[in-house]
C-alpha cells in the first residue's frame, strides 16, 4: 500500500478546483474549503481511500476546494472526535474505521462521539472478513482447527483493537479453542505465521491477499461477503450452533458491510448534507474514479449516507449479553 501511496501522492495531496458543470449540486460550497479528516497516518489504506474520494467529491461540489488532513491516534478515536466536534456547516467531514463501533459499545475511555448522531455521507467498500491459516501450521482446513485438542494460536493487534474483537467474537460464537497472541502491528502477524509461532489470523481478505498469493497461507473460512467473493471457501454459517453465535456473527458481518465510511458532525445543515451525499454517490459512479480505484486495488461497494445511517442504528442496537462479552474481551 505504501508503494501505491508514493505513486499517487502528488496527484492526491493538492486537490484541483471542482468542475462547475455539475448543475445538480447547489452553490452552497462555492468559494469554500472543506477539510476531509483521515483518522490515520499518511500512506495506509484509509488514507489512500480518503484522498481519492476527497478529490472526486470536490469535482461534484462546484467551486469548492477539499484538503485532506491526517489526524491519527488512539485507534482512530482522535480523528473521529475531531470530526464529531466540528461545526455543523459541512466544511469538516472525514473517514475512520469501523472498529470504533466496538469502542462505542464498550464505552471506551476517550470516545467523545456517538456514531448514531454522525451525519453520514456514505460508505465506499465492503470489507470481507475471513480466517487466514498458515500452510506451515499443519492445519489443512478449518475443520482441522475445530477438531484441534490443543489451543490454536492466533495473532491479533492490541487488546481491545478491532482484530482482537473480531477474533474473540469468532471464538465465542463458534466455541473454538483459540489462544490469542496480542500486540502485532502491520505485517508482524504474517511474519509470525511464517516463523511457525502462530497458526492464523482473523481480518479482512484484502489485507491477506499478498500472503495468500505468495503461497504462505489460505483463507480457511469466510466470515462475511458473498460466495462470489470467496468461491469454494466454507462459510461461517455452517458452524454456528445457537442464537448467541448468530448474534455475534451478525455483529461482525455488520462491521464488514460498513467499510471506508465518510461522515460529518451531527446536525450538518440540510443543504450541505444533501449536496455532500449527492457528491459522494456521483463519485462512486464516476468512471474515472472507478478506474483509479481499480489501479490502486481499492474495491468499491458503496452505500449512500441515508442507508448507512439506518444500518448503523441497527448495528449499535446490541443486547446486553453481547455488550458484556465485548467488555470482558476488552479487559483481556
Amino acid at each position: 500500500m505504501s508503494l501505491r501511496w508514493f505513486a499517487f501522492a502528488a496527484g492526491l495531496s493538492l486537490l484541483v478546483s471542482g468542475s462547475p458543470s455539475f448543475a445538480a449540486a447547489p452553490d452552497y460550497f462555492t468559494g469554500k474549503t472543506i477539510t476531509y479528516i483521515v483518522a490515520t497516518s499518511p500512506g495506509g489504506g484509509y488514507d489512500t481511500y480518503g484522498r481519492l474520494i476527497a478529490r472526486f467529491m470536490q469535482k461534484y461540489l462546484p467551486g469548492s476546494r477539499i484538503i485532506v488532513k491526517n489526524v491519527p491516534g488512539a485507534g482512530n478515536i482522535i480523528g473521529a472526535n475531531e470530526i464529531y466536534g466540528a461545526k455543523a456547516d459541512g466544511l469538516t467531514i472525514g473517514m475512520f474505521n469501523t472498529g470504533l463501533i466496538y469502542d462505542q459499545l464498550i464505552g471506551r475511555k476517550g470516545v467523545m462521539f456517538d456514531l448514531r448522531k454522525f451525519s453520514w455521507i456514505g460508505k465506499a467498500a465492503y470489507e470481507t472478513r475471513g480466517v487466514l491459516l498458515a500452510r506451515s501450521s499443519g492445519l489443512k482446513s478449518f475443520d482441522d482447527m475445530v477438531k484441534s485438542r490443543t489451543p490454536v494460536k492466533f495473532a491479533t493487534s492490541g487488546i481491545g483493537a478491532a482484530s482482537y474483537f473480531d477474533t474473540r467474537i469468532l471464538a465465542d460464537a463458534l466455541g473454538l479453542n483459540i489462544q490469542l497472541v496480542n500486540n502485532f502491528t502491520g505485517n508482524e502477524g504474517e511474519m509470525s505465521m511464517l516463523r511457525g509461532e502462530v497458526a492464523g489470523q482473523v481480518g479482512t481478505i484484502d489485507s491477506f491477499e499478498q500472503f495468500v498469493k505468495n503461497g504462505n497461507g489460505y483463507i480457511a473460512l469466510a466470515l462475511s461477503g458473498s460466495d462470489k467473493v470467496l468461491p469454494g471457501v466454507p462459510r461461517v454459517d455452517r458452524y454456528i450452533k445457537d442464537e448467541k453465535g448468530k448474534r455475534l456473527i451478525a455483529l461482525l458481518q455488520g462491521l464488514s458491510e460498513m467499510g471506508r465510511l465518510t461522515a460529518g458532525p451531527p446536525n450538518v445543515a440540510p443543504e450541505a448534507l444533501t449536496a455532500e451525499r449527492a457528491a459522494f454517490v456521483e463519485t462512486m459512479k464516476d468512471p474515472e474514479f472507478l478506474s483509479e480505484a481499480k489501479k490502486l486495488q481499492l474495491p468499491i461497494d458503496y452505500l449512500p449516507g441515508d442507508i448507512v445511517a439506518t444500518k448503523m442504528q441497527i448495528i449499535l442496537n446490541q443486547p446486553p449479553d453481547t455488550v458484556s462479552l465485548l467488555k470482558r474481551a476488552a479487559g483481556g
